[in-house]
């Protein structure tokens, strides 16, 4: 039985660590022909993927890649890269709302707009954009966090409505607390272990976990899926 991805071109933003490592590894696990997308000037250790340094929180960067993008053909696009901070209302400045902005929001919705015109000619595509849990709840400290990630589901939804016709299926995914090196780093043992009280199935997330959802809604075998926000935390946000 071949890969089912065998024959696709997939580009993961963000694909260097965390959770848009382990999407572009099972990615190229299940066939496709991955790039990924990081800040540093080269990476190794990625084997045959191709790799492009973007800044992302920069619009120009952004562009040029995205004039790049437009004649590469991919199938598949996961919108992964993303930036946080915290802060109580009041102290937010201006300047972090609107880099915040320009990566969770604005990049995806250029590099969507550059994949389009290639997936309509296929009538085939799929388009990933990941969200958060705080795409649907949110709590102190994350308002300009969770006005990115609202705004990119509502992007998402547009987008969905006006392209399943052609055979492209856009949808988010919105992860909930993951065991990564980031989350490890920001929270603590402590932070963690009070975290995991309070999510139902006991535990924390694994990347591989996000990576087996995004594969398969971006394969062969999703039909039928578009304009979803698909949350998958452990039963956290539903209790």
């Amino acid at each position: 039985m071949g890969k089912p991805l065998a024959d696709k071109t997939a580009l993961v933003t963000g694909g260097t660590r965390g959770i848009g490592r382990a999407i572009a590894q099972r990615l190229e696990a299940d066939g496709a022909r991955v790039w990924i997308t990081g800040v540093v000037p080269r990476v190794s250790g990625f084997g045959s993927m191709t790799y492009r340094a973007v800044d992302l929180s920069d619009r120009q960067s952004t562009d040029v890649f995205a004039t790049e993008v437009e004649g590469l053909g991919f199938d598949i696009l996961i919108n992964n890269a993303g930036i946080n901070t915290n802060n109580p209302f009041s102290a937010i400045k201006p300047g972090d709302y609107d880099s915040i902005q320009e990566v969770n929001v604005r990049s995806a919705f250029r590099l969507c707009q550059a994949v389009l015109p290639a997936m309509r000619r296929k009538r085939w595509g799929r388009i990933v954009n990941i969200a958060s849990i705080f795409s649907v709840v949110s709590m102190e400290h994350r308002a300009t966090y969770s006005a990115s990630k609202f705004a990119l589901d509502g992007l998402t939804a547009g987008l969905a409505a006006e392209v399943a016709s052609q055979g492209i299926l856009a949808n988010c995914v919105s992860p909930g607390f993951i065991d990564t090196d980031l989350t490890r780093k920001n929270l603590g043992e402590e932070g963690i272990r009070q975290l995991v009280s309070r999510v139902p199935i006991g535990r924390l997330g694994q990347p591989e976990e996000i990576a087996a959802l995004v594969a398969w809604l971006a394969g062969p075998e999703n039909t039928f899926i578009s304009g979803q926000n698909i949350v998958i935390d452990g039963g956290f946000t539903r209790v």
